[in-house]
């Protein structure tokens, strides 16, 4: 079987990205472009992003996550600990995140460290969850090989059970990540693939040292 796709092309013209135009520090720039595309309505999930991780196997593996919040510090997602990405992030704590947002021609690609948030911080965002997601991070042992789908929905429903007309605690084994960035790149699209990418390196005093980047 095969499929050439040599012939599909998109041209690129809808931003232009300026190095003399930037703000010196890139979580500005990240916000900026951000809320603009929150404003377009033209993504179902904005926040949807690829997080790379380095697995206890050596190969590299790539998966989409949700942002559920950025701060001058870094970026953080939640999930399950004990997940393959869990171990991978333990044994390597070197990570990629990137978004694309097709419909303005954009792109991030933030390289840095992720490290597991406070207690207290996964307990705020657990309780803020729907019930069916708090009974689903106890109910699945993710990545984990399961003998069948049935046996998935009896373990939520003796769960249901479990903590009918209670309160749903987090478990212990799901939380949150913060990855604090070493360098955040911005790529936009451009006619005859001329893009325009803008890279911020962290540095020792607490700066950003800013480059174009060849496309």
């Amino acid at each position: 079987m095969e499929k050439d796709l040599s012939n599909y092309r998109k041209v690129y013209l809808k931003k232009e990205l300026l190095k003399t135009e930037v703000p010196k520090n890139p979580i500005e720039l990240f916000q900026q472009w951000f809320h603009e595309i929150e404003a377009s309505q033209g993504i179902d999930e904005p926040n949807a992003m690829t997080l790379s991780t380095i697995g206890t196997d050596g190969f590299p593996k790539s998966r989409v996550v949700l942002l559920k919040k950025f701060t001058e510090e870094g970026f953080i997602f939640y999930t399950n600990y004990l997940s393959e990405k869990g171990k991978a992030i333990a044994a390597h704590p070197e990570v990629c995140l990137s978004f694309f947002w097709q419909n303005s021609e954009q792109q991030i690609i933030i390289k840095g460290t992720a490290e597991k948030i406070a207690n207290n911080l996964s307990d705020g965002y657990f309780e803020s969850r729907p019930d069916g997601s708090k009974l689903g991070a106890w109910a699945s042992p993710q990545s984990d090989v399961v003998p069948s789908r049935e046996s998935l929905e009896q373990q939520l429903k003796t769960l249901e059970e479990r903590f009918q007309n209670q309160e749903i605690p987090r478990p212990k084994h799901w939380g949150g990540y913060l990855v604090k960035p070493v360098s955040i790149e911005f790529w936009q699209g451009r006619a005859n693939r001329m893009h325009d990418r803008i890279r911020y390196t962290a540095q020792k005093d607490y700066s950003w040292k800013i480059d174009r980047l060849a496309p």
